[in-house]
């Protein structure tokens, strides 16, 4: 089911600390790179997250915002940064790569401009949301 190339950091201590680099492939949509990276990192099945992708974020817009343009010209890198609730984690979403960490919440609290599970911190090009 997965294109992608997955690799993972487990760090040491008393406490669980996991990061999850998908690396997606070329022809597979960054919504399906990030679902996978989610469920890899809740380590749930990927076709039954309790964390679904269009629970936080529209799918395809995502997917428009990495797509090559409508004149077939490729997008400037960028990213995209998704920090959940529950799971407390941070998604960092790029052209290539997705990585999805804990979130520490006393450095990183949450605290939404709406009510969806999620934020963006910027859009493509870096720039802050309004």
């Amino acid at each position: 089911m997965t294109d992608g190339t997955i690799s993972d950091v487990r760090g040491g201590g008393t406490e669980r600390h996991y990061c999850v680099r998908y690396e997606r492939a070329d022809s597979e949509p960054i919504s399906v790179a990030t679902a996978t990276a989610l469920a890899i990192f809740t380590d749930e099945d990927v076709t039954q997250p309790s964390t679904r992708l269009y629970d936080l974020v529209d799918p395809e817009a995502l997917d428009a915002l990495f797509a090559d343009r409508q004149n077939g010209l490729p997008r400037p890198s960028g990213q995209v940064t998704l920090r959940l609730s529950q799971p407390q984690a941070r998604v960092v979403i790029t052209d290539s790569t997705i990585t999805v960490e804990p979130r520490d919440p006393a450095t990183e609290p949450y605290n939404p401009s709406n009510s969806s599970e999620s934020r963006l911190e910027g859009d493509t090009f870096g720039r802050p949301h309004r």
